[in-house]
């Protein structure tokens, strides 16, 4: 009798693109396993991360506003949901591989430090051959995850992952698609939230702007997806028209004028690039302070690795939490 999972997979044929990444065609994984009889490879991988401890940390990990106040900032975590609601979305429309966008957009960020970019400034600044965001990602599902045997996922989710950013490009049209769902959610969303935190007006950005693409943050979000869908239409590779890309490439050059240098939005910043420097080098010096998951890293790859594994996934709370207990001394407690 013919399964679920297979079933699943001749709709695949059946329904989605020839450009698809199809789940019975997977490069496979590190470690084969048997197939699931209800889930096909990819879904399987979705839920391989959402299970996983790194996502939980995403809620207490900073993505623009350090440590906020305000209840309806956006974190790491809701920052990786929007990414992926607006990546399934595009995926569906072009009819690719909707669960392959989901499991390589809920990844995408896993390896992102405490504070922001501000931490994984520190820790590039820190780590002999640097540190970034995607590579921290990659190696949270291919070695960190699930004590120390990382998540075994497919080769295209991974590669996905460690693609999200940067110059090497992605060999699926889903993983192309979620470098565009992540730019288009966060600078959206992180110019909702400066207008939130009085960092900015509606009516500061730039005119021309604003004409192509939208005066709020929901409109330039739906021209920006409708662009992308007919534009990649019919394409071997995903991307926006000329016109969008140059104005959502400008909008970016806004947000990082404005906001994401911003003196008053980023005044904490630097204490939490302080502190984290601060943290490497007390566990550069005192390895048999990390966890033993840590102590054996350093014994394999180097003490400076395995203290930016360990810093990399701390939460904002616990780097600082684990700042505290280290350096300020406790009061006397026996009698």
């Amino acid at each position: 009798m013919i399964t679920i999972r297979e079933q699943r997979e001749l709709w695949e044929v059946r329904a989605l693109s020839t450009r698809a990444a199809l789940s019975a065609d997977t490069k496979g994984r590190v470690e084969e396993i048997p197939p699931c009889t209800i889930r096909t490879a990819f879904v399987r991988d979705r839920d391989r991360i959402l299970h996983s401890k790194a996502f939980r940390r995403l809620k207490h990990k900073t993505q623009v506003f350090l440590a906020p106040q305000g209840d309806h900032y956006r974190t790491r975590l809701t920052h990786t949901l929007e990414v992926s609601q607006i990546a399934r979305t595009i995926s569906r429309a072009l009819l690719l591989n909707e669960d392959l966008t989901e499991a390589i957009a809920m990844a995408h960020d896993l390896g992102h430090t405490p504070f922001g970019h501000a931490g994984e400034a520190a820790l590039n600044e820190l780590l002999t051959g640097g540190f970034t965001h995607n590579a921290q990602s990659h190696r949270v599902v291919e070695r960190l995850e699930h004590s120390g045997r990382g998540l075994n996922l497919c080769r295209e989710v991974s590669d996905g992952i460690l693609c999200h950013t940067g110059d090497r490009l992605p060999f699926t049209q889903e993983a192309q698609l979620v470098r565009f769902a992540d730019r288009i959610a966060y600078v959206n969303h992180d110019f909702d939230d400066a207008v939130r935190a009085h960092i900015l007006t509606e009516g500061d950005l730039p005119s021309w702007i604003r004409e192509s693409l939208g005066d709020r943050p929901k409109e330039r979000i739906n021209t920006l997806v409708t662009d992308l869908i007919g534009f990649s239409a019919d394409r071997d590779m995903v991307s926006l028209s000329p016109e969008r890309l140059k104005a959502l490439t400008e909008l970016r050059g806004f947000m990082y004028e404005r906001v994401y240098t911003n003196s008053v939005a980023k005044a904490e910043e630097s204490k939490g690039k302080d502190l984290l420097c601060r943290l490497f080098e007390h566990f550069i010096g005192n390895g048999g302070d990390m966890p033993a998951e840590y102590q054996a890293i350093a014994g394999t790859e180097g003490i400076e690795r395995a203290a930016a594994d360990y810093i990399a996934g701390m939460t904002d709370r616990f780097a600082v939490m684990k700042y505290s207990e280290l350096t300020i001394p406790k009061g006397w407690e026996k009698l």
